[in-house]
């Protein structure tokens, strides 16, 4: 195995353990056996846990910006139609895992804010990223005439991804896509009445 595809095998690992057991749980142990590398992999490349932690934020972070701009960049569809692609695609991953793994950033979010500056303010930059990416959507749904010209995309897009990571932890709570479904109803069906 190459260096670049060790790293990339700890991570992979370490992203199914977080999800698995959350950050605090996830002893170092358990993210090496889980990657099968040898510990003193862990530390050729990461200095301590919560550098690896970052890395996985880093590296679920690129994935996942690579996912939303696969829906949201796709001119084939309108605006809402976009958006609304891009929440159905979440609520399907999260329906294939029985809804028990939820959002690795919205996980580590409500664990890790309090324990890890770092983490905290890592997260709180990919989150101002779908903030903004999610904004970028609505101005174009504005200028297409989809939704009102009034309306306070950045407060929509906040609103959107505050309502959509309550759904998800509703979501993993009940073992149930319902709350995911809501979301879309109020969403699109209220929030985002065309014009």
């Amino acid at each position: 195995m190459s260096k670049e595809q060790t790293r990339s095998t700890l991570l992979e690992a370490g992203t199914r353990v977080f999800h698995e057991r959350g950050y605090n749980h996830a002893g170092i142990e358990a993210i090496i056996r889980a990657a099968e590398v040898p510990k003193g992999s862990f530390y050729y490349y990461f200095e301590s846990k919560e550098h690896f932690g970052l890395a996985v934020i880093d590296d679920c972070a690129k994935r996942y910006a690579e996912e939303v701009e696969r829906h949201l960049g796709d001119t084939s569809l309108s605006p809402l139609g976009r958006l609304r692609s891009y929440f159905e695609a979440s609520r399907g991953r999260l329906e294939s895992r029985q809804c028990r793994s939820g959002c690795i950033f919205g996980n580590l979010g409500q664990e890790m804010a309090d324990q890890s500056e770092q983490i905290r303010g890592r997260l709180a930059e990919v989150f101002s990223g779908l903030i903004d990416r999610y904004a970028g959507c609505l101005a174009e749904a504005q200028a297409a005439g989809e939704i009102r010209a009034d309306l306070d995309v950045v407060a929509l897009a906040e609103f959107a991804l505050g309502a959509w990571q309550g759904a998800i932890l509703r979501a993993k709570m009940t073992r149930s896509t319902a709350p995911l479904q809501t979301f879309l109803d109020v969403l699109f069906g209220s929030v985002l009445r065309p014009c």
